[in-house]
C-alpha cells in the first residue's frame, strides 16, 4: 500500500489521529470543511486540498473521521465526494461512528468503482486519539484489512477485525451502550454517596479494586471531582450513537430498554445546553434529580 494517505475530518479525534500517522512517516493529504483546522498539520508537512474528491485523487488509502451518517455520505458520495476522484484499488476506511446500514450502502456504491471499504470506528476518546491507544473495531474484507492494519496500528493499541462490512459499526454501537450504561450507573452511585455525605474520592478508592472498578470509572472520577466537563467525547455524539443503536435494535428486532431510558436522560442533559460538554456531564443531571 502507498505511504500517501488521505484524511478527511480534523476535529477533536481526527486531528490527533492524523498527526500520529504523520509521526509514523506517512505523507498526508488532508481536507476539513473548516479549512483553518488543517493549518497545524499543513505546517507539519501535510498537503491540504479543497474537497474530498481531491483527497481521493491524491491518495490510495482514504480515511474519513466525521460526525454522523449524513456527513459520511456527503464526503464520500456527494457532488465533490471521494467517489468522484476514486481510483480502482483504493481503500476507503471510515472511522466515524455511524449507522452500519448506511456503511453497507456506501460500500456497495464504492465497489462499482473498483474500490473497497472498511468500517473502523474507534473507542478511547480524545486521550486515546492523542496517545495513539485507541481501540479500533473493523468490518470488511480480511485481505484488505491485513493490508491496511499497519496504518491502523499507528492510531490504535487494539486493532481487531470483527467481521464483514458493517460489523465494526455494530461493535461500536455495542461499545457505546456499555459506556453509556456505565456512566449512568457511576453517576447514580456516586450521587447517592455524595448526598449521604461520603467523600466520592474515598468511595472511588474503596471500590476501584473490586467488581465495580474499570476504565470508565478511572477516567471519569477526576472529571466529577474537579467539575471539569470539557469534552473528550461530547454528549451530543453519544446521543447520536445511542440513537443509531436504538434504530439498529428496531431493524433487528432487539429490545434495548435500558439504552432507551439512558438515551432520554442524555437528551434531557442536552436540553439544558450541555450537548457540547463531555458525556460525563450526565453526573450533573443526576445531581439535580437528587436535589443537590
Amino acid at each position: 500500500m502507498s505511504k500517501k494517505i488521505g484524511f478527511i475530518g480534523l476535529g477533536i479525534m481526527g486531528k490527533p489521529m492524523a498527526r500520529n500517522l504523520m509521526k509514523a512517516g506517512y505523507s498526508l493529504v488532508v481536507y476539513n470543511r473548516t479549512a483553518s483546522k488543517a493549518q497545524e498539520l499543513v505546517q507539519a508537512g501535510a498537503q491540504q486540498v479543497g474537497s474530498p474528491k481531491e483527497v481521493a485523487e491524491n491518495s490510495q488509502i482514504i480515511i474519513t473521521m466525521v460526525s454522523d451518517s449524513p456527513e459520511v455520505e456527503e464526503v464520500i458520495l456527494g457532488p465533490k465526494g471521494v467517489i468522484q476522484g476514486l481510483k480502482a484499488g483504493s481503500v476507503v476506511i471510515d472511522m466515524s461512528s455511524i449507522s452500519p446500514v448506511v456503511t453497507q450502502r456506501i460500500a456497495a456504491e464504492l465497489s462499482t468503482k473498483g474500490a473497497t471499504m472498511l468500517d473502523a470506528p474507534v473507542s478511547g476518546g480524545e486521550t486515546g486519539a492523542v496517545q495513539g491507544t485507541l481501540s479500533i473495531m473493523v468490518g470488511g474484507d480480511e485481505e484488505v484489512f491485513n493490508e491496511v492494519k499497519p496504518v491502523l496500528e499507528k492510531m490504535g493499541k487494539s486493532v481487531v477485525r470483527v467481521g464483514r462490512i458493517g460489523a465494526g459499526g455494530f461493535t461500536k454501537l455495542s461499545n457505546q451502550i456499555i459506556v453509556a450504561a456505565a456512566l449512568q450507573a457511576i453517576s447514580e452511585a456516586l450521587v447517592l454517596a455524595q448526598k449521604a455525605g461520603v467523600d466520592i474520592q474515598l468511595v472511588y478508592e474503596a471500590i476501584r479494586g473490586g467488581m465495580a472498578g474499570g476504565r470508565t470509572l478511572d477516567m471519569k472520577i477526576p472529571m466529577f471531582i474537579q467539575r471539569n466537563f470539557e469534552p473528550g467525547f461530547k454528549m451530543d455524539l453519544h446521543i447520536k450513537d445511542l440513537k443509531n443503536a436504538l434504530l439498529a435494535g428496531k431493524s433487528l428486532g432487539v429490545a434495548l430498554p435500558s439504552t432507551g431510558l439512558i438515551h432520554e436522560l442524555f437528551t434531557a442533559c442536552r436540553a439544558q445546553g450541555k450537548g457540547q460538554k463531555d458525556h460525563s456531564v450526565i453526573y450533573t443531571l443526576v445531581e439535580q434529580l437528587a436535589g443537590l
